[in-house]
């Protein structure tokens, strides 16, 4: 357990140990419910913005994983489609709401008066996106959002488009090509007023390429502990890098569930305590399941993405949890390695009056723990794998 502590919030691992030492296990087990309760009602709240054809719709699309003509898509084309401010929910986790914003560079736009429009408070940080250079209303609404003590991230768009044009003359040099794009966004903010400006490059259609890992990690840095989780289980699974962080953001809850389990435990009436674990640990893993983006819509997505037969990524799913993630299957799995001696021995535990209660609660902490860290350990070596087969395509 104690390795788990340097990865989540100190006030929270602090408030539950006192609970423990100066208090009761029930007090630290209704703590650590309060804690999964506020965490379920987080919302994230991402403003997309720029002018009109810079590719805001098709970001928002990307961000939340989903191709620009599946249902539930933001809809896109050559001219502006966004008349006023729209909401599109993440598929898998509701609370995350992108904002796709009407296209800004009018000729009479006003920062303060668009940024009033579009209820600007609502917004936990704002994302401007630009298609070639960043003209005097990107660096208006910079300075407005700036002024309101918010944040905001440059985004070039379609960098794809701008290497494969480079890419028909004499000489191109791919990495030469990306630091011109971004020396030349660079100086144009700078000449209209901003001071050391960072210039994230991205194509929409390649998340996976060029600067968006930096970009999410720039975002995930400077939001609240509360929301950072939030986003980060929130991302597309284009990353071993974004991958590998969702395990050790998943991971530092396995504790809190294990003295859940036990805390149930002592409470001196058999099969509860298998009824209850039984639930955590479907719960649980069905946000591992998610996270990892292992459910046949999330692998048909990178199929397509990919250009990549699903069938291809898999077949190199190898957790049984990939197939079904039901009370049956994780009764089995409980009753086959772990398990069994350990759920036999609780049970008889809790049968023995208070020394036996605690004994129990022990077991159920162990077992708990134990199996939430294989099946979250399967799943992520299971994310893993597809990735490296998907990222297997790419010339």
């Amino acid at each position: 357990m104690a390795d788990d502590y340097c990865i989540i919030d100190e006030e929270e691992v602090r408030e539950i140990r006192e609970a423990l030492e100066n208090q009761t296990l029930a007090t630290a087990a209704t703590k650590i419910q309060n804690y999964c309760e506020q965490l379920e009602r987080v919302e994230l709240n991402i403003a997309i913005t720029g002018e009109s054809g810079s590719g805001k719709s098709t970001f928002v699309n990307a961000f939340r994983g989903l191709k620009d003509d599946v249902e539930g898509s933001a809809p896109t084309g050559v001219v502006e489609t966004t008349m006023e401010p729209t909401l599109y929910h993440h598929p898998k986790y509701p609370n995350v709401k992108v904002w796709d914003l009407p296209g800004i560079g009018t000729p009479n736009f006003k920062a303060d008066e668009y940024l009033k429009q579009v209820e600007f408070k609502r917004y936990d940080f704002f994302i401007i996106i630009a298609s070639e250079r960043f003209k005097v209303s990107n660096v208006q609404l910079a300075t407005e959002i700036q002024r309101m003590k918010k944040k905001f991230y440059f985004v070039r768009s379609k960098i794809d488009d701008s290497l494969r044009a480079e890419g028909r003359k004499a000489g191109f040099d791919k990495d030469k090509t990306l630091d011109q794009v971004r020396q030349d966004c660079i100086k144009g903010l700078q000449k209209n007023g901003v001071e050391s400006p960072t210039v994230f490059l991205i194509s929409s259609f390649e998340l996976q390429l060029y600067d968006f890992p930096q970009l999410e990690e720039t975002m995930e840095r400077e939001l609240p502990k509360h929301k950072q989780h939030v986003l980060l289980l929130s991302l597309p699974n284009i990353t071993l890098a974004i991958n590998q962080r969702k395990k050790e953001a998943l991971q530092a809850n396995i504790w809190k569930m294990a003295l859940l389990s036990g805390t149930v435990a002592t409470v001196p009436i058999p099969g509860l305590s298998m009824a209850v674990d039984v639930g955590i640990l479907v719960k649980e893993i069905t946000k591992y399941y998610q996270a990892f983006g292992l459910d046949d819509k999330s692998l048909q997505n990178l199929s397509d993405t990919m250009d990549l037969p699903v069938e291809e990524l898999q077949a190199v799913l190898k957790s049984p949890l990939n197939k079904e993630i039901s009370a049956d299957v994780v009764m089995k799995l409980m009753t086959k390695a772990a398990g069994a001696g350990l759920m036999l021995l609780e049970y008889w535990a809790s049968t023995i009056p208070v020394l036996g209660s605690m004994a129990a609660g022990g077991i159920s902490y162990t077992t708990t723990h134990y199996m939430l860290k294989s099946c979250l350990n399967e799943l992520a070596d299971d994310a893993h794998n597809v990735l490296m087969r998907a990222l297997q395509t790419e010339v």
